[in-house]
């Protein structure tokens, strides 16, 4: 899912603004009514912070192909997470990130909230700003396989040590996930919660899933054979539940990998026959 979900628009960043640092809860009611986009990154003080708006709520329509596909391959981990947006959505995300929080994951800390807006802190340090997973696997495609696979390496940890937590992501795409300064993955966007529909094993396996899909395209099209090395050593340590739900999407998504090739059809249907192409070759069946 190079592109999966439709990500936010690109933020764009203020000067430094009143009222005085550290008074986020101010802060957030002064700017919330003259901020238009949904997110924007501010300065407060030294510091650089992020307020995301609630928008409209969203209808179900959007997510009734997903779930057609999924009833079709009987996979549940495939079912579509709605995204409620508007006040829901904020109130989501705010929960989702000090829960991940309070178990050591790298998130951003909620700062101050209220129903229509939230404002978070920034995973960049001393002026240095995070890297997204999805531009340093570009840099590194560039580069070679060797320099693809240790970074996509590096991100299959970082999802499995949110599981070893007893947690999981929202939409693991490569997206939203970022080196911070200090080399640390940190994980954004949680706008939506999968487990309030999914049992925990769903919802890990659906973080493996949706992050394949986001980088399956490169990895099919470098090292397919070595990245599935990987992938086995990484998963070794996740629980048999998962494990076994992985092995019965390979096989049920086995049919995918023969779409059609041709940019025509779009990307998602290049991202979808990559992933079950790669699936196909690691599980054998």
């Amino acid at each position: 899912m190079r592109k999966g979900i439709a990500s936010a628009p690109a933020p764009l960043e203020t000067g430094a603004l009143s009222p005085a640092a550290g008074d986020y809860a101010a802060f957030l009611r002064a700017m919330l009514p003259q901020q238009t986009r949904a997110v924007t990154s501010h300065r407060l003080g030294n510091e650089r912070v992020w307020l995301k708006k609630a928008g409209a709520r969203h209808g179900k329509l959007r997510y009734h192909l997903q779930a057609v596909i999924a009833g079709v391959l009987r996979l549940e981990v495939l079912q579509p997470v709605p995204n409620p947006g508007g006040e829901a959505a904020i109130a989501i995300e705010a929960r989702r990130l000090r829960a991940l929080g309070a178990v050591g994951l790298r998130v951003p800390a909620v700062l101050a909230q209220q129903p229509d807006g939230l404002l978070i802190s920034d995973l960049g340090q001393s002026g240095r700003p995070p890297v997204v997973l999805q531009e340093r696997l570009d840099q590194a495609a560039a580069v070679g396989p060797a320099a693809l696979l240790s970074v996509w390496r590096e991100a299959l940890s970082a999802i499995a040590i949110v599981h070893a937590r007893g947690a999981y992501l929202s939409q693991a795409f490569d997206r939203n996930l970022v080196q911070c300064p200090d080399g640390a993955i940190g994980y954004i966007d949680f706008e939506d919660d999968p487990g309030e529909t999914l049992a925990l094993a769903e919802c890990q396996a659906r973080d493996w899933l949706s992050f394949l899909h986001s980088t399956a395209m490169l990895v099919d099209a470098a090292s397919p054979h070595a990245a599935g090395t990987h992938w086995h050593a990484v998963l070794a340590d996740a629980d048999d539940e998962v494990r076994e739900r992985l092995v019965v999407a390979a096989r049920r998504m086995r049919w995918l990998r023969h779409l059609p090739a041709g940019r025509r059809w779009g990307r998602d249907t290049q991202r979808i026959r990559a992933a079950a192409r790669l699936l196909a070759l690691w599980y054998g069946r």
